[in-house]
């Protein structure tokens, strides 16, 4: 569905993107990641046609954003940065004028798409009376209303309480389940990543550090959360068993080692083991433990 190769850009002396290219693939919802000033929203204006790279292209269904913009955009909705609205407006009524923009407002479809985002009781009230969850819900309802096939999203629960958080969410879940929509999106809530992502792009310096499956990378060599003292003997004894430490108070081992003869040693060389459980490793574990120690980004 979506195709970035070999992505760079720079502004002024400063790199934003470095040789960055992914894949996203027809129904599959897709996460951007990476530390503030890593490239995200830059990659996103790009496939958006919003900025100019100094070197690669994007190509949405096979189309190159580059070379025809209008028709590689034509199935895309997009949520980039802050939404704006006329605060004065009606919802609706900024619907209609933001449509007209883009070739037309249909009332119907449109109606359709403010009951689906749960918008429907408050959609003719003026824009200035609309809470950060609603305005939201507003900006989906505009991406939507082209009848997209690939979603992009720029930090779209950025604000959200853990109420609206969850409704996007289920809600993202929802599209694709009965539109099969492709959705790519930016966001810090690495927890929210892992329960609605098959796949993630990680960047660092504006450079591709990671890209594959959620679920292959949450199986790596076991970690285990341990309370061990003292803490740099016990290193000791864990590098001497194959394993290491990402952060104090856990540990890694291979697949191979026995915890059970780790403690065993542990115990046996004179180190107080007060607790020592295995850890389900996280997208944020990985992440973390990827960009503390990927050294120069790829």
């Amino acid at each position: 569905m979506l195709e970035a190769a070999s992505l760079s850009k720079t502004f002024g002396a400063k790199p934003a993107l470095r040789d960055v290219s992914f894949r996203v693939a027809k129904g599959e919802i897709h996460g951007l990641l990476g530390h503030n000033g890593a490239g995200k929203s830059t990659t996103l204006g790009i496939i958006l046609g919003m900025v100019a790279p100094d070197a690669g292209d994007v190509t949405i269904g096979g189309v190159s954003v580059l070379s025809n913009r209008s028709l590689a955009l034509r199935k895309v909705g997009a949520i980039f940065e802050s939404p704006s609205f006329y605060e004065y407006l009606s919802g609706w009524d900024n619907l209609k004028i933001l449509m007209s923009y883009s070739g037309g407002f249909d009332a119907d479809a449109a109606r359709d798409t403010v009951e689906l985002v749960g918008l429907s009781r408050r959609i003719h009230s003026k824009v200035r009376t609309y809470s950060h969850g609603m305005r939201q819900r507003l900006a989906l309802a505009q991406s939507l209303l082209p009848e997209p096939e690939l979603l992009l999203l720029d930090e779209p629960t950025d604000g959200l309480d853990p109420e609206g958080i969850r409704w996007f969410r289920d809600f993202i879940l929802r599209l694709r389940a009965e539109r099969g929509m492709t959705v790519l999106f930016n966001s810090h809530l690495l927890a929210e990543v892992e329960l609605m992502c098959d796949r993630v792009t990680i960047l660092r310096e504006g450079g591709l550090v990671f890209e594959g499956p959620v679920g292959g990378l949450l199986h790596d060599e076991p970690l285990f959360e341990a309370d061990l003292d003292p803490w740099p003997r016990a290193l000791e004894i864990i590098h001497a068993h194959g394993g290491d430490s990402p952060a104090p108070g856990r540990l890694r081992l291979p697949h191979e080692a026995d915890p059970a003869a780790l403690v065993t040693a542990l115990v046996h060389g004179g180190i107080r083991v007060r607790s020592f459980a295995p850890v389900k490793r996280s997208l944020e574990d990985f992440y973390m433990d990827l960009l503390n120690g990927a050294g120069s980004p790829n």
